[in-house]
């Protein structure tokens, strides 16, 4: 097979895709590369579909590989364990866009793997997975019917657009904006930012949509440049003879009276009960081995009565109008020893999120690809089965679990203090304790009145909320403010914008099968930002700003800041100083920049290992007075005293007293306490105390009194063998000190 490349200009970078040369037996195979980061994506479908399945089988994994960034896994293993966040998150991103775009029924299994063969820390790969998906998609043969260009861009702090930034670029961005359009529809959006407004938003769309357009053209051009072998494929079509029974059956009707009775657990009942008797009807007439066509036909035709009903007398299947919210109410404390907590309902959603406070050494480290600081905001979510009344076994999170949580992390993190001014780990944990509709963005409503309850000095309350939309054409369409499970199972797109009351922190949007134009958007969002106003007078009227205080239960974390020289004193050989301050009770963390940060539930105990810490690091000066030095070794010419943890000065003999002492000895012994003033630090750092400096002297006493060797002291050497532990032929045991005299002046 021949080598194709094609490629084109994104700034100062080239994107290229390439086939041919890896992958060679899979359907479609590519490399695609910026920079340094290359990733290869391949795509293949089965001979026929797996039995018994009634949806399309589409699955998409991003698989990182450390080797890519020169890394060996730190896993026990020392290989790659299961999907990060990261990478799931990615496989999402990928998917979003492309299934809208196969046809109706298809059956045939197509699986797209995306790997990571290089990166180079800067060029961000989730978007050459995308870029490779369609491609590969694009010269497989299996049915696609269009291409699908996928683009990031950001809005700067100047207010200019950059695309496809790079990681470094990324944190000074206001907006980061990921789109897959196709010509006409965007398809795909996925978005955080510091809080824009809804048209800069439509802006970045029409940035992004114009790369879309560009890539789409490469992957036109290579598409031209490869032989292209047509693959079979599958469909399910409807049954006309069960369609026709249907009719007969008068089932439209039936389905439109039952949407029409009030109450939520009434309507699905009757739902639920006209459905049983249709079915029971056509398998009586079709038999029950036509049991998945049957189920199809009278998903179908439900459908159908939705749709018209919603299009034809703008009224929903719960009585409310296109722009009406579900009755909402919050609450916060809930719970005695979480940090902080709040609960958030909507209809029948109900969201419980709890906080927790950490120290900054308790964030998430991650081994990825990328060379990332450890996660100090965290956010999770939980859907358990009880939350739609079923009963399943539990496992580990889903996709769809962590994708949800990651959502309403990025919503919330905008108006989460940085660690300068926050020194906490925070993690947020949503359990959707009830499911209709949109448990993400009452998970965003939940997580900002949890942190509000937590005392966690956020700038403003997040909130969320899902839009939906049916539509028939450009002139025939409803959006639909606060979509419920039933109804995003029957619409066409699911829109989660989240965000404060001044701009956007995050949004989402998926399609099902129709893109959507600018007017469109434009018009969901500004639906969306008069439902997001009135959701957040419910929370404010609850907690309208964070809590003065932390719990009680949560840890105090005091920040220290010491010179970088000074970290390995508090250190100490071996660690012994530092673990002797967490005998406070308290956790200590250093950072390289020598900030230290101090973190304990008991606020005294904080405190003394504080001041414990500034003490190690205090430089002494001239003239300070320290009440209670402690004597740790007696010298024939006077005392040494630990003034702080580290720090020892020299009491002579002859500056005890103002009266002759004749031997430090008969006054004192190591252990007690004495109160002495610093009166000199020599140029070698070596300090010399004065009692007698804060004693009055007694009449008829000289100025010069209380030496014990008047016009002597110790040398320099002698006074470092003082202040060191003796050793052989040093004067400890069977040793001797000698002194080198030294005239005063």
């Amino acid at each position: 097979m021949s080598v194709a490349r094609v490629e084109m200009d994104l700034g100062d970078r080239v994107l290229s895709i390439e086939t041919g040369k890896l992958a060679i037996q899979a359907h479609g195979a590519v490399v695609v590369r910026a920079g340094d980061t290359m990733c290869l994506v391949t795509a293949c479908t089965s001979d026929a579909p797996r039995p018994g399945i009634d949806f399309f089988p589409l699955t998409v994994d991003y698989e990182e590989r450390l080797y890519a960034a020169g890394k060996i896994p730190g896993s026990f293993f020392r290989r790659e364990g299961r999907p990060t966040e990261g990478a799931i998150l990615t496989s999402r991103l990928t998917d979003r866009g492309l299934r809208p775009l196969f046809p109706d029924g298809m059956r045939s299994d197509v699986q797209i793997i995306a790997t990571a063969l290089s990166t180079d820390q800067e060029s961000q790969i989730d978007i050459l997975c995308m870029i490779g998906a369609s491609a590969a998609l694009a010269i497989s043969g299996i049915d696609f019917p269009t291409p699908l260009g996928s683009m990031r861009v950001g809005l700067s702090q100047d207010d200019e657009w950059v695309v496809y930034p790079t990681h470094s670029e990324e944190d000074e961005l206001v907006l980061d904006l990921v789109v897959s359009s196709t010509r006409d529809h965007v398809m795909m959006i996925e978005a955080g930012s510091d809080g824009v407004d809804e048209e800069t938003i439509v802006e970045g769309c029409a940035v992004a949509q114009e790369q879309c357009w560009r890539v789409i053209d490469m992957i036109e051009e290579l598409k031209q440049k490869v032989e292209i072998t047509p693959r079979a494929a599958v469909y399910v079509k409807p049954d006309e003879d069960i369609l026709a029974a249907l009719d007969k059956a008068g089932a439209a009707q039936r389905f439109d009276e039952a949407l029409r009775v009030e109450g939520f657990d009434e309507q699905r009942l009757a739902r639920k009960d006209a459905r049983s008797a249709i079915a029971e009807e056509l398998f009586a007439k079709f038999g029950e081995e036509k049991v998945n066509d049957i189920d199809r036909a009278i998903d179908a035709c439900l459908k159908k009565a939705t749709r018209k009903m919603v299009l034809g007398e703008r009224r929903r299947p719960d009585g409310r109008g296109p722009t009406d919210i579900r009755p909402l109410s919050a609450e916060v404390g809930l719970t005695p020893r979480a940090h902080g907590s709040g609960l958030f309902t909507r209809g029948q959603t109900q969201v419980l999120c709890m906080a927790t406070l950490g120290t900054l050494g308790e964030g998430q480290r991650l081994d990825g690809l990328t060379d990332e600081e450890p996660k100090t905001f965290l956010h999770h979510y939980n859907m358990p089965p009880y939350s739609t009344g079923e009963a399943y076994p539990m496992r580990g999170p889903s996709r769809r679990a962590i994708g949800h949580g990651a959502l309403a992390e990025r919503a919330l993190r905008a108006v989460v203090p940085d660690a300068d001014k926050f020194p906490y780990s925070l993690r947020l944990v949503s359990e959707a304790v009830s499911s209709n509709g949109s448990t993400s963005m009452a998970s965003v409503c939940a997580g900002s009145l949890a942190m509000m309850d937590a005392g966690v000095p956020v700038s403003s309350a997040v909130a969320g909320m899902a839009m939906g939309i049916i539509y028939e054409s450009p002139s025939e369409y409803c959006i639909l403010t606060d979509i419920q499970g039933f109804e995003d199972h029957n619409g066409d797109m699911d829109f989660k914008v989240a965000g404060t009351r001044e701009g956007i922190t995050a949004l989402q949007l998926d399609v099902k099968a129709q893109g959507l134009t600018p007017q469109i958007l434009g018009q969901a969002l500004l639906q969306a930002k008069e439902a997001r106003m009135q959701v957040l007078d419910v929370m404010d009227s609850v907690i309208s700003e964070p809590r003065a205080e932390l719990s009680r239960f949560a840890p105090r974390v005091v920040t220290v800041e010491i010179p970088q020289e000074k970290i390995g004193e508090v250190i100490g050989p071996g660690g012994k100083t530092i673990r002797k301050l967490e005998e406070f009770g308290v956790k200590i963390e250093i950072e390289e920049d020598g900030r230290v940060f101090v973190s304990g539930v008991d606020p005294d105990a904080t405190e003394q290992a504080v001041q414990a810490i500034k003490n190690i690091v205090r430089v002494p000066e001239v003239g300070e007075i320290f009440e209670n030095a402690t004597v740790v070794r007696l010298m024939p010419f006077g005392a040494f005293c630990e003034l702080l943890p580290g720090k020892d000065g020299l009491l002579h003999v002859s500056d005890y007293a103002w009266e002759h002492t004749p031997s430090i000895s008969d006054v004192l012994k190591v252990g007690d306490k004495v109160t002495v003033k610093i009166k000199e630090i020599d140029d070698q750092g070596r300090v010399n105390l004065s009692r007698k400096a804060l004693l009055e002297r007694p009449e008829g006493i000289p100025e010069d009194s209380g030496r014990s060797d008047r016009g002597r002291r110790p040398s320099s050497s002698s006074r470092s063998q003082g202040r060191r532990r003796p050793r052989e032929g040093d004067g400890g045991e069977g040793g001797e000190v000698r002194f080198r005299d030294k005239k005063r002046n």
